[in-house]
């Protein structure tokens, strides 16, 4: 479910997650009023007060601690694709200094890097690996390790590719696994529960003004549920509108390609 909404366009998302929850929430004391008398829901303000007063600390600390989460993971996946395109063209710069021979090796890494452009990057979207960058990435390594056997570069220019390519092939294996979703099955059941729960328990609340009731439950119902949309919209970094793209990437092939 949450792959699904992250797919959906940010105002779409926005409208389905935050807007008719809100609405749904501010009618609920007036159904509530409805068919509990004023003077009833009043004797509970003081405990109730009390009480709600814990439960939005405990709910406010695991959304906070979810939105942190989400956006060091999202940094993380910006991160790791910068770390690639870094590692490839280093290899690009370590080969250009080579005889005529690394000109296979240097094929292999622009048609990798290709390859992860047009087909990892959308089958990330979809929570799912790229057979063809897999391959891609196999001929790399075979190309680079023959490089020694042609004489084209010395021990220390190769050992710093098998470096590079290590970076490389560990930044790809990286944003594979942020690419399947950070927060687990749990947690959203814990934040949507608990949203639920939160703003249930102002219904218990009464005041003579209902229609301020109604708004301030509104307004605690928009904070909490733009929380969980920050969370979705960050939960898949390569997925939606609010995605990692691979301009990085682009950018050395562009250069060196």
């Amino acid at each position: 479910m949450s792959l699904f909404l992250s797919e959906l366009p940010l105002a779409l998302a926005a409208v389905l997650l935050v807007l008719l929850p809100t609405l749904i929430s501010m009618g609920g004391p007036i159904l509530v009023r409805r068919h509990v008398e004023l003077h009833r829901l009043t004797t509970n303000n003081e405990i109730a007060g009390f009480k709600f007063a814990t439960v939005g600390v405990i709910y406010a600390v695991i959304l906070a601690f979810a939105v942190i989460s989400v956006w060091e993971k999202y940094s993380e996946a910006e991160v790791v694709v910068t770390e690639e395109a870094g590692a490839a063209a280093t290899l690009y710069r370590l080969t250009t200094h080579t005889v005529s021979e690394a000109g296979a090796a240097k094929a292999a890494l622009s048609r990798y890097l290709r390859t992860a452009i047009e087909f990892d990057w959308p089958q990330m979207a979809i929570e799912r690996e790229s057979r063809e960058a897999r391959l891609a990435l196999t001929d790399l390594y075979r190309a680079v390790m023959a490089l020694p056997q042609n004489g084209s570069t010395n021990a220390a220019a190769f050992a710093e590719m098998l470096h590079q390519l290590d970076t490389l092939t560990q930044a790809r294996r990286t944003r594979l696994r942020l690419a399947s979703g950070i927060v687990p099955a749990m947690v959203w059941v814990v934040l949507t529960l608990g949203a639920a729960l939160t703003i249930v328990f102002t219904f218990f609340f009464g005041t003579k003004n209902l229609w301020a009731q109604v708004a301030m439950t509104g307004i605690l119902s928009l904070l909490v549920f733009m929380g969980l949309l920050v969370v979705l919209s960050f939960d898949h970094p390569f997925t939606g509108p609010v995605h990692v793209g691979p301009e990085a990437i682009q950018t050395v092939l562009e250069e060196f390609g």
